[in-house]
């Protein structure tokens, strides 16, 4: 359970990503959030129920 306050986001919250940093380990390309998601560098994130979500970066236009 979180401690902060205001509490950090759920884990099935839209918003689960603004949760605390609990644990970082960028050597890994890691961290563990308050709300119990791994997020990784590459904006992929392991939910705490086993769930993966893909990366989702955002899409680079060239101009032509």
């Amino acid at each position: 359970m979180c401690q902060h306050q205001p509490q950090c986001p759920a884990a099935s919250a839209y918003d689960h990503a603004a949760a605390r940093v609990v644990s970082a380990h960028p050597e890994q390309g890691w961290s563990l959030l308050c709300n119990g998601v791994v997020v990784f560098d590459d904006t992929g994130e392991l939910l705490p129920d086993g769930h993966a979500v893909p990366p989702h970066r955002a899409e680079v236009l060239v101009a032509a």
